[in-house]
């Protein structure tokens, strides 16, 4: 369910990837387009293959089978040159403790080949860490580290970033702190983010396009505006009279679920069926104010996860 476009807008792909350990599969066969300029969504039960999967992508882990590409060459072949146009962090960001936070990105910039300081000063500012850069970086609380991390994959301007659990351990203005930053790269400096999360609503709202992972194969992929609309979902209703409309609405095989919340009807049914809802109740003489498909993601991820979503 990817959407169309030139070959030159994929910023990363993956074909056939897979990673064994023993007899046992932690990804296999997983095909996933990414494309410039989107926040994309990585999800799965814990355990489903995602860090895995990152740590493939960012050549941490050698596969068993298939292949990334990065900008359209194979990441082992060009390995240096790719990697050089993308940043990561995976997990938790681990620096020098007795170190200041601008001498550790210091250091990790002439690792990679070297940096003029203003572009460190440019990264600190990004993450709001401009007035704590002197700071030694044991002094600093779990979200500064982590927003530290961020600087870090932030230097040298890269075209993809890697985020693999970003917000993990924050409270919730620091996992706020963090959404907003990824808003502001995709935005204002479009950058592609690649990011995994176990936080569905914060995929829900910073995600264009997602991919849904489930014992370490693909289960779905597409935009989440798609992808949320489909299938059965909860759609709420106003109409008058509202006792009418809930009669109507029980007696309709295909609507499940339907009760009454204060000025509304919440009931669930499959969103290719939500005009014969309305025929139906306009029929019955009932007036229709508004028929509005609601679905979380938290909705749908468990629909897939569990297996009781029919999704080709």
């Amino acid at each position: 369910m990817t959407g169309e476009g030139p070959s030159g807008d994929i910023v990363l792909r993956t074909v056939s990837l897979g990673k064994r350990y023993g007899q046992r599969w932690a990804v296999r066969g997983l095909n996933l387009t990414v494309r410039r300029g989107e926040v994309f969504g990585f999800l799965g039960p814990n355990g489903a293959g995602k860090s895995t999967t990152i740590r493939m992508i960012l050549t941490l882990v050698r596969p068993s089978t298939g292949s990334v590409e990065l900008f359209g060459s194979p990441v082992l072949h060009r390995r240096k040159d790719v990697l050089s146009r993308v940043g990561g962090l995976v997990e938790r960001a681990d620096f020098y403790l007795y170190l200041s936070a601008r001498r550790n990105l210091k250091i990790i910039a002439d690792l990679r080949g070297g940096l003029p300081s203003d572009a460190i000063d440019e990264v600190l500012e990004t993450v709001g860490l401009a007035s704590r850069a002197e700071d030694k970086v044991k002094a600093y609380s779990h979200g500064m580290k982590q927003r530290l991390g961020l600087a870090a994959a932030l230097l040298g301007g890269p075209e993809l970033v890697v985020l693999d659990e970003p917000t993990t351990g924050l409270d919730p203005q620091g996992i706020k702190e963090v959404r907003d930053l990824i808003t502001q790269l995709a935005r204002e400096r479009n950058m592609t983010v690649f990011l995994s999360s176990h936080l569905l609503a914060e995929i829900e709202q910073l995600a264009t396009t997602m991919a849904i992972i489930n014992n370490g194969t693909l289960v779905v992929q597409g935009t989440v505006g798609e992808l949320l609309g489909a299938g059965t979902g909860i759609v709420r209703l106003s109409a008058s009279p509202l006792e009418g409309a809930l009669e109507v609405l029980r007696n309709l095989p295909y609507v499940q679920e339907a009760v009454r919340e204060n000025a509304q009807i919440r009931m669930h049914v499959a969103r290719e069926r939500i005009a014969e809802v309305n025929a139906a109740l306009v029929s019955a003489g009932i007036a229709v104010e508004a028929l509005v498909p609601q679905r979380s993601l938290e909705d749908y991820f468990l629909s897939i996860t569990e297996g009781t979503t029919d999704i080709r």
